[in-house]
């Protein structure tokens, strides 16, 4: 079967497949259940647990997870007793330790409950069959940490690693093969030598840190309020895009990097704004809702769906939970999504822009921080002006920017969100924060001494909700409250009313380390804060109004620079950003080494201690060398593609061309569309020639001289400055000669095919 037989199959295939049903669960009644009565059925919660152990067991796992006590070996037992019987209730054959390697996704290895126990007799050894989980095994398991991405801190030789259950995340059961289910027990994976390997580790370190920062200036402004903890919370919206599977499987570099290396758009895409929040296509409709409720049995409590702008791409969000909580639910969501759109005959992409030309993906990360007492500390309230912690913690959060934007940057850098960046409606590489007109008002208020601007709409000021009201001048429709700030869309990190959305996020990348990272800069911060405002109070038991404003004001002028409410996308605001002495990091490659930079280095581990200096240096050489093998696997498939499929289609569409054209002359006829379209042909496939040699060449040159130095950051400058625009002009020669083949003699599924059939 040619490959236009096939193209046409698939799309046959797309358009008039069966669709997969699924049914509902149903009460004993008959009636359907409530979500909340599905929700985390099939999670090992607290309430389960307390239910299986004993009193005492139960409140020593309490203290344990509280981190008032280490785990014991009767507790351990208890516990994997208690949940083994659960699992295997519910099918479970197998359990395995699911943690987060530096690979942007997830790894687990099964074992089975399955044991042998030799009893030895006068007749013989007797071998008896048992299903067992001891505490050990449920403590620890051994993956290889050789086999893993370790920045050179594990050789091939050297390859013990642990993964350790995480007791702060509930284990779950999922389905496996059969009918079966596999136990999941949430893990982190560190090295032999306690070194940590994966996203997790310090994650949750980092959360440590910041409550330990936030709890103490608290301590000072609030003496009496005995918060002994304070959450870091996120909501990850995660954005992706959907296409049939038999398209999807005749595009290889679709299937190898991720994204499309060449292809055309459509006439029409999303240039009418009319997908964005439109019916969501039948077939979508019916995975997602299979998978919200695989996620309502894994406590996963997803919230939103809708159509995003593109065509094919979509968006599923969650309500906000304890971050490390959330990392877990949305890994666990992807890969949920990759199963359940796979039973569908759909295909799942995360890159961050896999259509060249229309919108990319984000993962918008919405932050904020909590106290043990449920108080949302970024809530401005009703009157943010005199409502000082709040202000606190806002400048707090804008001297983590303003003093670590270039790590900030480095959290968001890969090759894939490199394409996004700075394109339709994603935020550029400055890192600045958006506050709104009323929270900027009410900061240049305070620095200046003055009253506040009015904001308010005079005729309905007895009506307050946070920001002001707004009157819709429908006499059947309400009065409605406005948030105290706009969105801004263009801004990488912006305040959304109580919390900051940091948009800059790629889709593909776990929210591990820029949460991470984030959650580390603010906890300087406070530090600096504290320290500024204990200097300041003296020898008072408590600071004064006065003595808090001192400091604040302090911190608004410390802070302005970073604060910009216009459209980011501007040239003027490039030009501002760069007298206000932001950095504007370009690439992924040239923010990688700000990793390694004195300044973050020292804030990373001496003033935080969330990471060694070894672990930074073992992560700065993961992302370049991820950066570099991506750049490099994009070159291998383009040149695959080029060479053996759309040059020949060339080749063979030119010769149709030329034989009809040489039958024309045989009857007298000298000119017509023919010989016209085999004239502009022709100049296309040689430019195409040439741009494909010099893929190859610089191709071969980069991996040539990839051994000539041991510095990464050079291999993936070399990567980025050498390879990637051969890669950007092959492409403009690729997508120049669809236009003019016919059809029937073009290899691949065109963008009309990907984005419009589902």
């Amino acid at each position: 079967m040619s490959a236009y037989e096939l193209r046409k199959a698939a799309l046959v295939s797309a358009v008039s497949g069966p669709k997969r049903e699924i049914q509902y669960p149903l009460k004993a009644d008959g009636k359907a259940r409530y979500p909340s009565e599905i929700y985390g059925e099939n999670v090992f919660t607290l309430k389960t647990m307390a239910k299986a152990l004993p009193k005492p067991i139960f409140a020593s796992f309490l203290k344990q997870r509280r981190g008032r006590q280490n785990l014991d070996k009767n507790t351990a037992d208890s516990i994997s007793h208690a949940v083994r019987v659960w699992a295997m209730d519910r099918g479970a054959t197998h359990y395995t330790h699911w943690f987060q390697p530096q690979t942007g996704t997830t790894a687990e290895k099964h074992d089975a409950f399955l044991s042998l126990v030799s009893n030895f007799t006068p007749g013989g050894e007797e071998v008896t069959p048992i299903d067992q989980l001891s505490g050990g095994q449920l403590l620890q398991s051994e993956p290889d940490a050789s086999s893993f991405p370790s920045g050179g801190m594990r050789t091939t030789f050297e390859a013990r690693g642990y993964t350790i259950w995480d007791t702060s995340s509930s284990m779950f059961v999922q389905q496996g093969p059969n009918g079966t289910s596999i136990l999941y027990i949430p893990s982190v994976f560190i090295s032999y030598n306690g070194d940590a390997l994966d996203e997790k580790t310090v994650l949750l370190r980092s959360n440590d840190v910041l409550s330990r920062a936030a709890t103490d200036l608290l301590s000072i402004l609030e003496p009496e309020s005995h918060i002994s903890h304070v959450y870091t919370t996120l909501g990850t919206e995660q954005e992706f895009f959907m296409v049939d599977r038999n398209m999807y499987s005749l595009r290889p570099d679709l299937k190898i990097t991720g994204r499309t290396l060449v292809g055309q758009l459509p006439p029409r895409h999303q240039q009418l704004e009319d997908h964005y929040f439109g019916r969501i296509p039948s077939r979508v409709m019916a995975a997602m809702s299979e998978l919200e409720l695989e996620c309502l049995r894994l406590g996963i409590p997803i919230k939103t769906r809708h159509n995003e702008v593109a065509p094919g791409q979509f968006e599923l969000a969650p309500i906000f939970e304890e971050a490390s909580v959330a990392v877990d639910h949305n890994l666990l969501t992807m890969d949920l999504l990759h199963k359940v759109a796979h039973r569908h005959n759909l295909r799942v992409l995360y890159h961050e822009k896999p259509f060249k030309g229309i919108n990319g993906s984000g993962k918008h990360c919405n932050w904020a921080l909590s106290t043990d007492r449920g108080e949302n500390l970024l809530d401005p309230t009703v009157r943010p002006e005199t409502n000082f912690r709040f202000i606190i913690f806002l400048l707090a959060v804008l001297r983590a920017l303003h003093e670590h934007a270039a790590l900030l940057r480095v959290a968001i850098s890969s090759s894939s969100n490199e394409h996004r960046l700075g394109a339709q409606e994603a935020p550029p590489g400055i890192i600045s924060a958006f506050l709104g007109d009323q929270l900027n008002e009410v900061l240049d208020a305070i620095e200046e001494n003055r009253p506040l601007k009015n904001f308010s709409v005079p005729q309905f000021q007895s009506i307050k909700v946070g920001g002001t009201v707004l009157d819709v001048k429908v006499s059947g429709l309400p009065h409605i409250a406005r948030d105290l700030t706009d969105r801004n869309r263009t801004s990488p990190f912006a305040f959304t009313g109580n919390k900051f959305e940091f948009r800059a996020v790629g889709s593909k990348q776990s929210p591990s380390f820029p949460v991470t990272v984030l959650n580390c800069a603010v906890s300087a911060a406070l530090h600096e804060i504290t320290a500024d405002l204990r200097a300041q109070t003296g020898s008072k038991p408590r600071p004064s109004d006065e003595d808090k404003l001192t400091v604040i004001r302090k911190y608004i002028k410390l802070t302005k620079h970073v604060r910009f409410e216009g459209d980011n996308y501007s040239e003027a605001w490039v030009k501002e950003a760069e007298r206000r002495g932001l950095p504007n990091i370009a690439s992924a490659p040239e923010a990688y080494p700000h990793l390694i930079a004195a300044k973050h280095v020292k804030m990373l581990t001496k003033e935080t201690g969330v990471f060694s200096e070894s672990e930074l240096k073992s992560r700065y050489h993961i992302l370049n060398e991820r950066y570099t093998k991506d750049i490099i696997i994009e070159a291998e498939t383009l040149s695959t593609i080029i060479g053996q499929q759309i040059l020949p289609a060339a080749f063979e569409y030119r010769k149709s061309l030329a034989e009809t054209a040489v039958a024309l002359k045989t009857v007298g006829i000298e000119g017509g569309p023919e010989i016209e379209t085999l004239e502009e042909l022709t100049p296309l496939v040689v430019a195409l020639q040439a741009e494909f040699r010099k893929l190859v060449k610089v191709l071969k040159d980069c991996l040539e001289h990839e051994h000539e130095t041991e510095d990464s950051n050079k291999h993936a400058l070399a990567a980025y400055t050498d390879i990637v625009p051969v890669i950007a002009s092959v492409r403009e020669a690729a997508d120049a000669l669809e236009v003019v083949v016919a059809d029937k003699y073009w290899p691949l599924p065109k963008y009309t095919e990907l984005l419009l059939t589902i």
